[in-house]
């Protein structure tokens, strides 16, 4: 993947699309500083791998998951090194069968595409459909890196603002979990 820009702080100066300049609107509201880096369009964690070197902190997996009967929807952050067992989950959330929603769920609930998949995107969920799940090690970090809902730039900020800022202002409970 190759870096578009230098890390810079907050949003950019040129436009960007609007699920993009939402993210960024978002955080300004709250008043939470962050850093930036464009990038090549990201589409697996080796390509998100540098862009959180570059912003100093880990960069999440985050994978949006639903039932067999898809009728619950989750969105998991967890660490992009570690490995994911549908089962260690299963048990945890009382949910079996797990298997990763799809690109027209994706759309419908986050308003993300596959590769742009956010904890940002939960503002788009208006009915509360999606259930946060985020793994125990992600939370014992200081920063938190993700995607702005698209994936061709990352931005991380305090971690703590993520659970006492962000989550809050959409209304968002999570779960931990351990995996």
């Amino acid at each position: 993947m190759k870096i578009l820009s230098a890390v810079e702080k907050g949003r950019p100066s040129s436009e960007r699309p609007e699920i993009e300049e939402k993210c960024y609107d978002l955080l300004d509201k709250l008043g939470i500083g962050y850093l930036r880096v464009d990038h090549e369009a990201a589409m697996t964690m080796d390509d998100c791998r540098l862009s959180g070197e570059l912003l100093g902190t880990m960069l999440c997996k985050n994978l949006f998951l639903t039932n067999r009967q898809k009728t619950k929807f989750y969105l998991l952050l967890m660490p992009g090194d570690k490995e994911f067992r549908t089962k260690d989950l299963s048990a945890q959330i009382a949910s079996a069968r797990l298997s990763f929603a799809g690109e027209k769920l994706m759309g419908e609930l986050l308003g993300v595409t596959p590769g742009s998949v956010s904890v940002l995107g939960l503002m788009n969920d208006k009915e509360k459909r999606v259930r946060l799940l985020i793994d125990s090690d992600v939370l014992r970090c200081d920063g938190f890196a993700c995607h702005p809902c698209r994936n061709t730039a990352s931005i991380a900020f305090p971690l703590r603002d993520l659970t006492e800022k962000i989550l809050p202002s959409l209304g968002v409970e999570y779960t931990e979990v351990t995996l």
